[in-house]
């Protein structure tokens, strides 16, 4: 990436490269103090770009985020693989304390809805505006209106 892109990417508000390293800071301390500040930072960070990961989200390698931070809310018990691409205003909710596991590899379009004790498998392809609420096979592609699957690999 040349200085251009990297200025105009920065301008954007999706530069996040400082944002990951202190979340994977926070994942290695065990300092209690310096895992809250380190939090605090986080925070702001997320909010000032509308977005949200919790606290004890387990994220593998960093995501692919097109668009930044922007409108993503990740829930602090979900679990995302290596590789993802999630893109504008995507909630990967809980219920009852239990949220969504995202195999690697996978895709999330604009809008889309992960909620509940649900597995996505590796390589699955999640279309904009769907609403998920079950398991999902590994290579599938799942649509909105109603959510179904409608290939799979």
């Amino acid at each position: 990436m040349n200085l251009r892109e990297r200025l105009m990417d920065y301008s954007l508000g999706n530069h996040l490269r400082l944002y990951w390293r202190l979340f994977r800071m926070r994942e290695r301390t065990g300092s209690r103090l310096l895992a809250d500040v380190l939090t605090f930072f986080l925070n702001r960070t997320a909010h000032k770009r509308g977005g949200y990961i919790g606290r004890g989200a387990r994220i593998s390698g960093v995501p692919s985020l097109p668009h930044g931070l922007h409108g993503i809310y990740i829930s602090r018990y979900a679990s995302i693989g290596k590789g993802c691409r999630i893109y504008q205003n995507v909630t990967i909710g809980e219920v009852n304390g239990r949220a969504p596991q995202i195999g690697d590899g996978c895709l999330i379009g604009a809008n889309a809805v992960l909620v509940g004790d649900i597995r996505v498998g590796g390589g699955a392809r999640i279309g904009a505006g769907a609403v998920v609420s079950f398991d999902v096979p590994a290579g599938a592609t799942v649509v909105a209106q109603p959510p179904r699957v409608i290939t799979r690999d």
